[in-house]
């Protein structure tokens, strides 16, 4: 596809997006990566200059560096050394250790100053010929025909103007006018505290160990975490009876801060304001042609730190099925399975953010007590800190129906990453062999496979790797990348699982796996089947 040319035709475009935040400025990315033209609808004329979101993890990370940033996350991020739960006397509740070189081939958690990565989005958005941004243009009225949108836009300076595209992402925040002219209803747990939130900037730097600390005091729960290179956040909670007008004030800020060392002689404050999280997700992804994604379809308490996250995650799912059904390789229905699988992927993360939230989120001295007493005694001897937890799978959508010979990790995990070498470069798996969908196998699949799955593959832009032990040198043949697997990673990843051969989506999730060369056969069947007619997980293949 052609990009898109702003004075051929300004009204047409593949995919509109409403809102430059982080996710639809990491979507629009992802999608002009892939040829499309897309036009991204911004109601604020200049970026925000504060922060919001406050870390990423590992898996983020890996899909953050699919837009073509990751050779300056240093610039903008610090490694966590990791997240401590405290007692009001000091004694630690839960401690969880966080690596530099995560099961994802990205630090397990990366401190960041939000503008700085909008910052690096943006760049990354302008180097690319198939985006028009647009600032200062609010979208009033959306409204879908035949198989196209309209969007009207107004702007302060200008009569209002149109924009028809193939397809609307509302990235527009927690108050999204995609969600609401849709007429989308939320389901809210009703699970709301409200907070101050500190941003500062130190003067000098200061070392915290670890790197995020959660006070789980009665008197005022505090939240202490990293926030990229010279910036931190603190955050406190308004007690019961306490004035939100009194404690929004730039003075309270001020004293609260003083304990930890944090004065106007050794910091600026950036922001000091308060702000009531909720939880809550959109009970509709997808209304036609129109999708949402970020805050306008979930919000989630801050205490997994997976709020932008589960956006990005958003991003990276939506970006490649919009790509495959514009050129026509998938059935739009498959846009049915982003809803059905980052819903579900939400919901579970926003009541795991709620139940942290009731543990910490306690004011009465005595059910604290009880809280410490109860989580202490579970804690008796262990030693050391604890590691996090893997990404969560996806538990349905676009993954391989269950077969008659199951082998390799299930569908839906996260494939970890690790280092392979091809034509004399080393480096992390996604950055030599390349994005997209991977077949990722120990030997020559091409004659199971035959010419026509191998066509499909093709279509589909499939990056078919073949695996070589350390020393082993590949044969050229033609269609498949012979990668070096220098730490033995991925064989061991492969025999552990009883594989032969794992089907990787663009986003990194398995769509499934295989053991011989007749289930790599009916493993590409089964992707083909899925994308062409999107048949839901547990009805009969079609017969070939």
């Amino acid at each position: 596809m052609r990009p898109h040319d702003l004075h051929e035709s300004p009204t047409d475009t593949d995919v509109a997006i409403v809102g430059n935040g982080p996710i639809g400025a990491a979507l629009s990315v992802l999608l002009a990566q892939r040829g499309l033209r897309v036009t991204v609808l911004e109601r604020r004329p200049r970026p925000y200059l504060l922060p919001r979101a406050t870390s990423f993890d590992g898996e983020t990370a890996r899909l953050l560096a699919a837009t073509g940033i990751a050779d300056r996350f240093g610039r903008i991020t610090e490694p966590a050394t990791g997240y401590q739960w405290r007692t009001a006397a000091g004694e630690t509740l839960l401690d969880i250790a966080f690596s530099p070189t995560g099961r994802y081939g990205w630090p397990d958690a990366n401190t960041m100053h939000q503008p700085a990565l909008e910052e690096l989005l943006a760049a990354r958005a302008a180097s690319l010929p198939g985006i028009t941004l647009l600032r200062g243009h609010r979208v009033v009225d959306l409204t879908e025909h035949d198989e196209r949108v309209t969007l009207t836009v107004e702007t302060d300076d200008a009569a209002p103007r149109t924009v028809v595209a193939r397809w609307v992402v509302g990235c527009d925040g927690a108050n999204s006018f995609v969600r609401e002219h849709l007429g989308v209803p939320m389901t809210d747990l009703g699970f709301s505290y409200e907070w101050l939130l500190c941003d500062v900037e130190l003067h000098e730097p200061r070392e915290f160990t670890p790197t995020n600390v959660q006070i789980c005091d009665p008197a005022r729960p505090t939240t202490l975490v990293g926030s990229g290179p010279g910036h931190r956040r603190w955050e406190f909670m308004r007690l019961p009876g306490e004035s939100s007008a009194e404690l929004n004030k730039e003075e309270t800020a001020w004293r609260l801060l003083k304990p930890f060392g944090v004065t106007p002689d050794t910091a600026t404050l950036l922001r000091s304001t308060t702000y009531i999280f909720r939880a809550a997700w959109a009970d509709q992804w997808r209304t036609g042609r129109v999708l949402l994604a970020g805050d306008a379809a979930h919000l989630m308490p801050p205490f997994a730190g997976q709020g932008m996250c589960s956006g990005i995650r958003d991003a990276a799912n939506l970006a490649w099925k919009l790509d495959l059904t514009l050129r026509g390789l998938a059935d739009a229905s498959v846009l049915d399975t982003y809803a059905e699988e980052r819903r579900q992927h939400v919901k579970e993360s926003i009541l795991s953010s709620v139940q942290l939230g009731r543990v910490i989120c306690v004011t009465d001295p005595a059910a604290a007590a009880e809280r410490d007493a109860t989580v202490l005694a579970g804690r008796r001897g262990r030693t050391g800190p604890g590691e996090p937890e893997p990404a969560k799978p996806l538990s349905a959508g676009l993954l391989r129906r269950p077969s008659a010979n199951p082998a390799g990790p299930e569908a839906g995990t996260v494939v970890p990453q690790g280092r392979v070498s091809a034509q004399g470069g080393t480096g992390l798996f996604d950055e030599v062999v390349g994005r997209g969908f991977v077949l990722l196998t120990t030997d020559d699949p091409r004659p199971a496979l035959g010419e026509d799955r191998w066509s499909f593959l093709s279509a589909l832009d499939t990056q078919v790797v073949r695996l070589l032990p350390s020393g082993a040198v590949g044969d050229g043949q033609q269609g498949l990348t012979d990668v070096i697997d220098v730490d033995g990673f991925y064989r061991a990843y492969l025999a552990e699982h009883r594989a032969t051969a794992v089907l990787i989506r663009p986003d990194y999730h398995v769509f499934g796996a295989a053991n011989g060369p007749e289930d790599t056969a009916a493993l590409v069947d089964d992707l083909r089947d899925r994308l062409v007619a999107a048949v839901p997980a547990g009805q009969p293949r079609p017969a070939h």
